[in-house]
């Protein structure tokens, strides 16, 4: 956050910490390595959390490059709402822009534009990856199929999972509100209970 502001690319701040939700999951990898380990009374290390061994092998490697490139294209999507609702405008900065977006009749209609196309980006990530990777952790599994059930098993505890991922926003949004500090203790708490979740409905 701090290096996209000293950078001069304040604009892609909000779209960046919206995509780091969709890729967030990959990142977790090491703490479904952790939880893994205490479930089964295994030791437990540093390095294994960093270099976790992943029973699908490399095909965690395609999830996190799919991962990626839809937090990518979210951002580039973003710069072409922005564009689309006020042009070659540069970016307002942060100082300016809460009174461009919620005092504007143009700017509260780019919230809600944003708002639903982001919605959607996340949603698909959020299906394809809720499981994925802490199956493709625990299990000999290809990609495709390890994306394939985690979306079958959100679609069909559709109740619940919309749940979790409200509560996942809640806690993201307050790590925001306190810049970052909190993911100290959110990352680490959603990413062992991503595990103990994916544990109870495989």
């Amino acid at each position: 956050m701090t290096g996209l502001i000293w950078l001069g690319w304040d604009y892609a701040l909000f779209p960046a910490m919206a995509g780091f939700l969709v890729f967030a999951p990959t990142l977790a990898i090491g703490l479904y390595a952790k939880s893994r380990a205490l479930e089964f009374n295994q030791p437990v290390s540093f390095w294994r959390m960093v270099l976790p061994h992943a029973r699908a092998g490399g095909q965690v490697l395609f999830i996190g490059a799919l991962l990626c490139g839809l937090m990518l294209l979210w951002m580039r999507a973003a710069v072409i709402i922005y564009a689309l609702f006020f042009g070659v405008r540069p970016f307002p900065g942060l100082d300016h822009v809460a009174a461009m977006l919620f005092t504007t009749s143009t700017g509260l209609a780019m919230i809600i534009v944003g708002t639903l196309v982001g919605g959607l980006f996340a949603a698909f990530a959020f299906a394809i990856s809720a499981f994925s990777i802490p199956m493709m952790l625990d299990r000999r599994v290809d990609a495709l199929t390890a994306m394939g059930t985690s979306w079958a098993l959100v679609w069909n505890n559709l109740r619940p999972m919309l749940v979790w991922a409200m509560i996942v926003l809640a806690l993201f949004l307050f790590s925001i509100a306190t810049a970052l500090i909190g993911l100290i203790i959110v990352f680490p708490w959603l990413g062992h209970a991503t595990w103990h979740a994916y544990r109870t409905v495989r």
